[in-house]
This record gives C-alpha cells, sequence and structure tokens, in this order.
C-alpha cells in the first residue's frame, strides 16, 4: 500500500492579505444623526412629563 501526501492547492498569493484586513467603521449618515436626536428628544419628552 502506497501513501500519498496530497498538498493544499495553490492560492492566490495576492488574495491572503486583501482577506485578512478589516475594514473600519463607516462614518455615521445624516439619516441615523436624525434619528438619533429624535429618540433623544422623545426620551428627553418623556421624561420631563409629569406623572399621574
Amino acid at each position: 500500500m502506497k501513501h500519498r501526501l496530497v498538498t493544499p492547492k495553490r492560492r492566490n498569493p495576492l488574495v491572503l492579505p486583501a482577506r485578512q484586513r478589516l475594514a473600519g467603521p463607516h462614518r455615521t449618515g445624516p439619516g441615523a444623526l436624525r434619528q438619533q436626536s429624535r429618540r433623544a428628544l422623545q426620551r428627553e419628552i418623556e421624561r420631563l412629563k409629569p406623572s399621574p
């Protein structure tokens, strides 16, 4: 019985470093900022309402 060593398939050497890099967070868009401020305003209004 013969034993054969299986070598892994050759890969493109330029792809590995690109795949290992991680993208950073993007800048928050105007829509997200508007929603965030609206939520903060709603929380503030709820906090200022008199309790029954």
